[in-house]
């Protein structure tokens, strides 16, 4: 099975910026960054789709990007302008649940990994 490790997670301060990476050990397709905040469900946060679409929660569109570049095995999610709502544990793997109006499932289809922390505080 394909594991992937998240890092760039960190404390940053509101408006702030960081990007985190997910590296898998094999070969991975669609994919989307995920959100765990404390004593809340883990959300789709940002989807990377085939060849290039993308999508976003409502409360990132504008801040966020998700992006890899061609035939890699590594995926990022750049964060802009950090709020204190976007702190939580990121995670990484292919797209399964909802986003906005969207479904996705694919499944999850890789070994999850530890995920990253990113806190956002003055």
């Amino acid at each position: 099975q394909v594991h992937v490790v998240e890092s760039g997670g960190g404390a940053v301060q509101p408006g702030g910026s960081l990007r985190l990476s997910c590296v898998a050990s094999g070969n991975i397709s669609d994919m989307a960054w995920y959100r765990q905040a404390p004593g809340k469900q883990r959300e789709l946060v940002a989807v990377l789709i085939g060849g290039g679409g993308t999508d976003y929660v409502e409360s990132v569109k504008g801040r966020f990007a998700i992006y890899r570049y061609s035939m890699k095995n590594t995926v990022y999610l750049q964060m802009n302008d950090l709020k204190s709502d976007d702190s939580g544990v990121y995670y990484c793997n292919s797209p399964e649940g909802n986003l906005n109006s969207r479904h996705f499932s694919y499944g999850h289809r890789y070994a999850w990994g530890q995920g990253t922390q990113v806190t956002v505080v003055p």
